[in-house]
């Protein structure tokens, strides 16, 4: 495998959003009330407000561009708002997570999978084993992926690369709502931690399951400002763990500063399931999260 040929592998992978770029232990209040100006700005741009969580949605937006003046991050929220009063993906999932939240045990899944894009199809082929959002002790959200466990050549002979993206960024559009909301409630930002398990994964064959699901992270850089945490690649095949080690050097050291290679977490769970509360997986991962991204 060429350099090329490594990087158009990877770099679909990586997913990369940002590190920890915030100061978590500001309290969510404090920061309201630094930017309240700020904010209020935002919320008269918008006009209606309704197509957002709550004033954490807006503080995102000045969180991820705090060196700007605030005209000039104004502009880029107006698109995003645009965006968000016409796209069916907010109304559903606004509507999702309601629906979760109002269920006796606080929180049921089944509404939020039905009413993804292209539910029927692409829940046939991805599920919580493959594809599944938890939360980390320090209250962060953990959404995990094993692409090798998803038969995405199938998938993708009945769907296209765009309507893949739509699936994914409306999974994103649920973990903003819940994170601005768990923000709010606890006062603390939380963001959204990205592990990619590549056990499994084919290191040759068609890209486009691949391609799709980096398509739809540039698009939710820009359409959720200041929401994702890290961005960890663990169980990497063998082969792939070697090039790794050679190529990653010639990455920006931007880049390099963004990515975490691991091989520990998550090896020994055979489905994804078993990291969620209760399951026999879930404290080994919580112990392994706490060492790689939480210890000063």
């Amino acid at each position: 495998m060429n350099h090329g040929t490594f990087l158009s592998f990877l770099l679909p992978l990586l997913l990369i959003d940002g590190l920890f770029a915030f100061n978590l232990n500001i309290p969510v209040s404090s920061l309201l009330t630094k930017y309240a100006s700020d904010i209020a700005i935002l919320k008269e741009k918008a006009g209606d407000t309704k197509y957002f969580t709550n004033d954490v949605s807006f503080l995102r937006f000045r969180l991820a561009n705090e060196d700007s003046d605030i005209e000039d991050v104004a502009v880029k929220f107006m698109e995003t708002a645009k965006w968000r009063a016409t796209s069916p993906i907010v109304s559903a999932a606004k509507v999702a997570v309601e629906t979760a939240l109002a269920s006796e045990n606080g929180w049921d899944n089944a509404p939020v999978r039905d009413a993804a894009p292209f539910a029927s199809i692409v829940n046939e082929y991805i599920t919580p084993s493959q594809i599944l959002t938890t939360t980390s002790r320090a209250g962060d959200l953990v959404f995990c992926i094993r692409a090798g466990g998803i038969d995405d050549q199938a998938l993708m002979s009945k769907i296209d690369s765009d309507q893949l993206v739509e699936f994914f960024l409306y999974c994103k559009e649920v973990n903003s709502i819940v994170a601005d909301l768990r923000s709010a409630q606890t006062d603390r930002l939380v963001t959204v931690v990205v592990m990619n398990d590549l056990s499994g994964v084919k290191l040759l064959g068609d890209a486009t399951f691949r391609n799709a699901l980096s398509a739809s992270s540039k698009q939710a850089t820009d359409l959720y400002p200041a929401l994702n945490g890290p961005t960890m690649l663990v169980n990497l095949p063998r082969l792939l763990g070697a090039l790794v080690k050679l190529f990653t050097p010639l990455f920006p050291e931007a880049v390099r500063k963004k990515i975490k290679f691991e091989r520990g977490p998550l090896q020994g769970v055979d489905d994804l399931q078993e990291i969620l509360q209760g399951g026999s997986g879930r404290e080994k991962l919580m112990d392994e999260l706490d060492q790689l991204l939480y210890s000063s």
